[in-house]
């Protein structure tokens, strides 16, 4: 029997380079084995859990699925679907809250980060995304989840609810896996942190044409330290060489090791070397875009087929926990 998987990418923005390697370079490696039944969902729900616009949510939930399509998701393969159209993922995260304490939540270190950088807007809903998210995965029974390494302590939220639905309740939950993709950690373009669409200049988005690439790369801090020691932004570009050309990766260190390396020729190198890569995404988002009633129609597919796995999980873990006859 195959096993399920279940991913999503929330819907605050345009997929970027870290979203391709930690995530959707995963969806496709498992979408094209025979092995898995695959679910990609647009997390459109745990957007609203930061301040966000209205307006722009309602366009960014479809470019997603957009951009799914055009990384080549394929409706054929694999059931593609907006979180909310799905009512039953917040039935399910209720009754999951239930079995989940407060303190738990609030230690977690990405509830934690959130609170620094929102710290105006601590809602009880940014407390709940672990348990919304286990939620997600738990519906349709999803035993690999493929998303970037940040992302582990949420999974393990999910295995200890999935262990204690089952031991109290005699629910029958697997207990999910990260799967683990070449990008599990891209690091920001300014050299701090991971590259984020909640952080200003620190991402490249997959429809960015090469000029507004070659400008974002160049921008990547290369000051030397002492001892002739990486600074973090050249490990950046170096980082990104080795996603995207790594057969100059050598060369490249070698001038670095001599001395005689010249930062813009890695820059605009990394730079092209990753315009080429999205060239073909880009052309087929347009191909995409050039047909709405195509984006609808799956759309509708994939609830559709979402719809009927999440109700059989509803219904038997309602009779389990006391809610049904």
């Amino acid at each position: 029997m195959s096993k399920r998987v279940l991913s999503g990418i929330r819907a605050t923005g345009q997929l970027h380079l870290g979203n391709y390697l930690g995530a959707v370079s995963g969806m496709l490696a498992l979408q094209d084995s025979s092995e898995y039944e695959t679910l990609y969902m647009v997390a459109d729900a745990h957007a609203i859990t930061t301040p966000y616009d209205v307006n722009q949510l309602r366009r960014q939930r479809r470019e997603i699925i957009i951009d799914y399509l055009a990384a080549g998701l394929d409706p054929q393969k694999s059931i593609l679907f907006c979180q909310a159209d799905i009512p039953y993922h917040f039935e399910l995260a209720f009754y999951f809250a239930s079995v989940t304490t407060v303190a738990k939540m609030q230690h977690l270190p990405t509830f934690k980060e959130k609170v620094k950088q929102y710290p105006n807007f601590t809602s009880l809903a940014l407390l709940n995304y672990p348990v919304l998210q286990a939620a997600d995965i738990l519906l349709y029974q999803g035993e690999l989840v493929p998303v970037g390494i940040d992302q582990e302590p949420h999974l393990e939220v999910a295995r200890n609810i999935a262990r204690k639905m089952n031991q109290d309740y005699g629910t029958n939950f697997p207990e999910p896996q990260r799967f683990a993709t070449k990008g599990e950690y891209i690091p920001s373009l300014t050299g701090e942190g991971k590259m984020s669409k909640s952080v200003a200049g620190s991402y490249i988005l997959l429809t960015d044409d090469l000029d507004t690439i070659r400008k974002k790369v160049r921008s990547v801090p290369t000051a030397t330290e002492v001892g002739g020691k990486m600074s973090r932004g050249v490990e950046v570009l170096f980082t990104l060489l080795n996603f995207f050309a790594p057969e100059k990766h050598t060369a490249f260190l070698e001038k670095f090791a001599g001395g005689t390396l010249k930062y813009v020729e890695l820059k605009d190198t990394v730079a092209q070397a990753i315009y080429q890569e999205l060239e073909p995404f880009q052309a087929k988002r347009q191909e995409i875009l050039s047909d709405p009633q195509y984006v609808d129609q799956i759309i509708a597919e994939g609830t559709e087929k979402a719809l009927v796995i999440a109700q059989d999980t509803i219904q038997e873990v309602k009779q389990k926990i006391g809610l049904a006859g």
